[in-house]
């Protein structure tokens, strides 16, 4: 078959049109793109700055937090346990994280941490995959019980902390909810990533170097920065306008993390927030999960990632309690199932997700094609550029597919 990158080379040239858009209206800082087809990175792209200050132009070298998208390496850890026949996924995590042994549910209506009732079920390790643990965020409760109860006790803001803090500190609290019964977005894939230690005998990042990156040469993704690179950290940015998400002007804000994020001698290492990477490495991480030759992965644990996992009746609900329409959860992101008014046709069955700054990537298993899309916008999780951006990418692969067929028709 002819090589699409030979058929198509300039074909995703109004996906770069999108984000100069939001860039050039100072909605965003800089965008930066990469799109998988098969075994070939087909497309990509870096635009703006860097830092905006300095007039330091956005390069493939740069680096960025990638903050949920973290927990895209998390579940592949964990499945490679799967993989390995380390792990059960209905096992109770209890037996492995004593701590939670004695874990508790907060009765509807309470208005003190100890009104509680006992689990119904054990907390298993697919509740961790799926997020029906039980747990949750502080920054997605605040101002309830237990969201101000996570906040009090600077669960996952702490960088003294280690994982078995984390587990050791959730376990004096509560859960949401029984297990099973709800879908919250939480501290389960750190607890996840806590297991992954425990059962994998090593320390997070090594567990992640020896079996994920350096498989899949991911050679700049890390939890800690070294100084001597540090000038390739991209700048932090969020809106004046908090309020209107798509009105121009933006602010530095580096200073809204944790004091010694990224710095080398931090115990934290947050499975579900934590690393840093480029958008070159992000690109081999999806590569893995859409090409047969490059899978970490056995095709089963493939299948849990890429299919909906949600039990009957248990739907993905915003914060403040709204469902979320037309997708269902795998073990690591969102599956769509039924298109929305910003999905392109060609987004039925893919699964996604995003981290907290804007960095997003997703998988289309039916066409085998994956993207990453990275930018440094604070609170830029599903920001209307990455729906338009995803959106021409599609289109771009649509007509890449068109030619490519119409090649092997003339060969």
């Amino acid at each position: 078959m002819t090589p699409p990158h030979a058929v198509w080379r300039n074909g995703f040239s109004r996906v770069d049109d999108v984000l100069r858009r939001f860039i050039a209206a100072e909605v965003l800082p800089c965008a930066a793109a990469a799109v998988v087809v098969g075994d070939d990175i087909v497309h990509q792209a870096c635009i703006g700055w860097a830092d905006r200050e300095r007039r330091v132009a956005l390069s493939d070298a740069h680096v960025f937090r990638i903050f949920s998208n973290t927990k895209l390496v998390t579940s592949c850890a964990a499945l490679l346990l799967v993989d390995d026949g380390m792990i059960d996924l209905d096992e109770p995590v209890a037996d492995r994280l004593p701590a939670l042994r004695g874990m508790r549910v907060l009765r509807a209506g309470a208005t003190r941490l100890d009104d509680t009732e006992p689990l119904a079920r054990p907390i298993t390790v697919r509740n961790l995959f799926t997020h029906t643990a039980g747990f949750s965020y502080a920054h997605t409760r605040r101002g309830t019980l237990l969201g101000d109860a996570y906040d009090s006790l600077k669960i996952l803001q702490d960088s003294s902390q280690s994982l078995a803090d984390v587990v050791d500190t959730l376990s004096r609290l509560p859960l949401m909810f029984q297990p099973g019964t709800r879908w919250e977005y939480s501290v389960s894939t750190d607890v996840l990533a806590r297991l992954v230690e425990v059962v994998g005998g090593a320390r997070l990042d090594r567990f992640f170097a020896e079996r994920i990156f350096e498989p899949l040469q991911m050679t700049d993704t890390a939890f800690h920065l070294a100084p001597a690179r540090r000038h390739l950290l991209a700048g932090l940015y969020r809106s004046v306008h908090p309020e209107m998400p798509l009105r121009g002007g933006l602010e530095r804000c580096d200073h809204v993390l944790p004091e010694h994020a990224y710095a080398s001698g931090s115990a934290l290492q947050s499975g579900g927030g934590g690393l840093l990477s480029t958008t070159h490495d992000m690109a081999k991480l999806v590569r893995s999960l859409v090409s047969p030759r490059r899978a970490l992965l056995k095709p089963t644990s493939l299948a849990w990632l890429v299919t909906d996992q949600l039990a009957p009746g248990v739907e993905m609900r915003l914060p403040g309690g709204r469902p979320i329409s037309g997708k269902g959860f795998s073990f690591c992101g969102a599956v769509t199932h039924t298109l929305s008014s910003l999905d392109p046709p060609g987004a039925l069955g893919e699964v996604q997700w995003g981290g907290m700054a804007g960095t997003h990537w997703w998988v289309s298993p039916s066409n085998r094609s994956a993207a990453v899309i990275m930018t440094q916008r604070h609170m830029g999780f599903w920001h209307l550029f990455a729906f338009q951006a995803r959106r021409e990418i599609y289109a771009a692969l649509d007509a890449m597919h068109d030619c490519v067929a119409a090649a092997d028709t003339l060969a």
